[in-house]
Protein backbone atom coordinates (compact mmCIF):
# COMPACT_ATOMS: atom_id res chain seq x y z
CA UNK A 1 0.00 0.00 0.00
CA UNK A 2 1.30 3.45 -0.91
CA UNK A 3 2.11 6.03 1.75
CA UNK A 4 0.86 9.61 1.65
CA UNK A 5 4.35 10.63 0.56
CA UNK A 6 4.30 8.14 -2.34
CA UNK A 7 0.93 9.47 -3.52
CA UNK A 8 2.27 13.05 -3.34
CA UNK A 9 5.38 11.97 -5.25
CA UNK A 10 3.12 10.39 -7.90
CA UNK A 11 1.15 13.62 -8.25
CA UNK A 12 4.34 15.67 -8.57
CA UNK A 13 5.62 13.37 -11.32
CA UNK A 14 2.27 13.40 -13.15
CA UNK A 15 2.33 17.19 -13.16
CA UNK A 16 5.87 17.10 -14.59
CA UNK A 17 7.32 19.30 -11.91
CA UNK A 18 10.30 18.88 -9.63
CA UNK A 19 10.00 18.15 -5.93
CA UNK A 20 11.86 21.38 -5.27
CA UNK A 21 9.33 23.41 -7.30
CA UNK A 22 6.46 21.66 -5.51
CA UNK A 23 7.95 22.49 -2.10
CA UNK A 24 8.56 26.10 -3.08
CA UNK A 25 5.03 26.60 -4.40
CA UNK A 26 3.42 25.16 -1.28
CA UNK A 27 5.88 26.56 1.25
CA UNK A 28 7.20 23.18 2.40
CA UNK A 29 10.74 23.00 3.75
CA UNK A 30 13.13 20.42 2.35
CA UNK A 31 13.48 19.03 5.88
CA UNK A 32 9.75 18.47 6.30
CA UNK A 33 9.49 16.92 2.85
CA UNK A 34 12.40 14.61 3.69
CA UNK A 35 10.72 13.62 6.97
CA UNK A 36 7.59 12.67 5.00
CA UNK A 37 9.73 10.52 2.71
CA UNK A 38 11.42 8.76 5.61
CA UNK A 39 8.10 8.23 7.38
CA UNK A 40 9.15 10.35 10.36
CA UNK A 41 6.11 12.59 9.94
CA UNK A 42 3.18 13.25 7.64
CA UNK A 43 1.69 16.54 6.45
CA UNK A 44 -0.69 18.23 8.87
CA UNK A 45 -4.37 18.62 8.12
CA UNK A 46 -4.07 22.14 6.71
CA UNK A 47 -1.19 21.11 4.44
CA UNK A 48 -3.08 18.02 3.24
CA UNK A 49 -6.03 20.24 2.31
CA UNK A 50 -3.68 22.58 0.47
CA UNK A 51 -1.97 19.70 -1.39
CA UNK A 52 -5.33 18.15 -2.35
CA UNK A 53 -6.49 21.53 -3.65
CA UNK A 54 -3.23 22.10 -5.51
CA UNK A 55 -3.51 18.80 -7.37
CA UNK A 56 -7.33 18.79 -7.45
CA UNK A 57 -7.61 15.34 -5.86
CA UNK A 58 -9.81 14.16 -3.01
CA UNK A 59 -8.50 14.07 0.53
CA UNK A 60 -9.76 10.52 0.74
CA UNK A 61 -7.41 9.45 -2.03
CA UNK A 62 -4.50 11.56 -0.80
CA UNK A 63 -4.72 10.28 2.78
CA UNK A 64 -5.97 6.73 2.33
CA UNK A 65 -5.33 5.86 -1.32
CA UNK A 66 -9.02 5.07 -1.62
CA UNK A 67 -11.01 6.09 -4.64
CA UNK A 68 -14.64 6.59 -3.78
CA UNK A 69 -17.22 5.40 -6.26
CA UNK A 70 -20.90 4.57 -6.30
CA UNK A 71 -20.16 1.09 -4.98
CA UNK A 72 -18.73 2.54 -1.75
CA UNK A 73 -21.25 3.97 0.66
CA UNK A 74 -18.94 4.52 3.63
CA UNK A 75 -17.32 7.75 2.39
CA UNK A 76 -18.84 10.13 -0.09
CA UNK A 77 -17.13 13.31 -1.21
CA UNK A 78 -19.38 16.25 -1.99
CA UNK A 79 -18.55 18.06 -5.22
CA UNK A 80 -18.53 21.51 -3.58
CA UNK A 81 -15.49 20.85 -1.41
CA UNK A 82 -13.66 18.43 0.76
CA UNK A 83 -16.36 17.50 3.25
CA UNK A 84 -16.86 13.82 3.87
CA UNK A 85 -19.97 12.04 4.99
CA UNK A 86 -19.28 9.12 7.25
CA UNK A 87 -22.46 7.18 7.91
CA UNK A 88 -24.52 10.33 7.39
CA UNK A 89 -22.26 12.74 9.30
CA UNK A 90 -19.98 15.42 7.90
CA UNK A 91 -16.68 14.51 9.53
CA UNK A 92 -14.84 11.61 11.03
CA UNK A 93 -15.60 12.59 14.63
CA UNK A 94 -19.30 12.02 13.91
CA UNK A 95 -20.04 15.68 14.81
CA UNK A 96 -21.53 18.08 12.31
CA UNK A 97 -19.47 21.08 11.28
CA UNK A 98 -20.86 24.49 12.12
CA UNK A 99 -21.85 26.83 9.29
CA UNK A 100 -18.85 29.00 10.20
CA UNK A 101 -16.47 26.02 9.92
CA UNK A 102 -17.94 25.01 6.57
CA UNK A 103 -17.65 28.58 5.28
CA UNK A 104 -14.01 28.79 6.46
CA UNK A 105 -13.06 25.52 4.74
CA UNK A 106 -14.76 26.57 1.49
CA UNK A 107 -12.96 29.93 1.59
CA UNK A 108 -9.64 28.20 2.23
CA UNK A 109 -10.11 25.85 -0.71
CA UNK A 110 -11.11 28.75 -2.97
CA UNK A 111 -8.04 30.70 -1.81
CA UNK A 112 -5.78 27.72 -2.47
CA UNK A 113 -7.18 27.30 -5.99
CA UNK A 114 -6.80 31.05 -6.64
CA UNK A 115 -3.19 30.99 -5.43
CA UNK A 116 -2.42 27.96 -7.59
CA UNK A 117 -3.84 29.71 -10.66
CA UNK A 118 -1.75 32.80 -9.90
CA UNK A 119 1.37 30.65 -9.65
CA UNK A 120 0.63 28.99 -13.02
CA UNK A 121 0.10 32.33 -14.81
Amino acid sequence: MQSIYQRIEELIAARGMTKKAFCQQLGISAGNFGDWKRGKSVPGTAKLIEIAGFFDVSLDWLMLGRRVGPETEMLKEQQEGYFFQVLGQLNCQMDELSEEEIRFIKEYIAFTRFRRQQDWN
